[in-house]
């Protein structure tokens, strides 16, 4: 099994349907809301201000969320994948 974890933030309208659409498919979760505290928030920057993969967000001055991560940065996902037995 997977650990999947998702990084979102109550004040983003894009981050309830991925929550929705993870929870309607059994996709087991750790769900963590960046804006609920300095922890969560840097737990996510950890991943943030490090990997390559939010160089193109970080550009556009956004901040990433909702941001999917897999098997502690094994792959990160910042939204639903089509096939989502990726993530089981």
């Amino acid at each position: 099994m997977k650990n999947i974890i998702m990084y979102s933030s109550m004040h983003w309208p894009g981050c309830p349907p991925v929550k929705e659409a993870l929870s309607q498919a059994d996709i087991k979760f750790a769900y963590v809301d960046i804006s609920s505290g300095m922890l969560p928030l840097k737990q996510f920057l950890k991943y943030r201000d490090h990997r390559a993969e939010f160089d193109p967000i970080k550009e556009k001055g956004q901040v990433g969320v909702p941001c999917i991560v897999v098997n502690d940065g094994e792959q990160i996902l910042f939204s639903i994948p089509e096939d989502l037995d990726v993530l089981r």
